[in-house]
């Protein structure tokens, strides 16, 4: 049981972390979206993509809950970790250049698309 706290806690740290740097999770589509279809500015679409995702996870939790298949104890610990990481990331987002995050929210994605393809 520690053991898993501790990967929970350390996987919510990560996940909140490019989650507060990126906008990344839904931001995967609405970071693009809100700076392509938008034309907001890199840094206000990172942000308002988080800003978003309050709504969306409670939403999207809500089916799973119902049907037993969350895991409330794991996603609590994984919670605390990624409150952490999301304050670091959103903290150390405000201090990267638009381009730099442009780039590294485009090899984050290349890096997941190739990892989903190869398995």
């Amino acid at each position: 049981m520690q053991r898993q706290n501790s990967i929970s806690l350390l996987t919510g740290g990560a996940a909140g972390l490019l989650g507060g740097l990126m906008g990344i999770g839904g931001g995967l589509l609405l970071v693009p979206m809100l700076c392509n279809v938008l034309k907001l500015p890199q840094h206000r679409a990172h942000a308002t993509s988080l800003a978003a995702m309050i709504l969306l996870s409670l939403a999207g939790v809500i089916p799973y809950a119902i049907q037993g298949h969350v895991d409330w104890g794991v996603a609590l610990v994984m919670a605390i970790g990624s409150c952490v990481g999301v304050f670091i990331g959103a903290r150390l987002m405000v201090r990267v250049p638009a381009l730099r995050l442009r780039q590294g929210f485009g090899v984050l994605m290349l890096l997941v698309a190739v990892r989903m393809l190869l398995g």
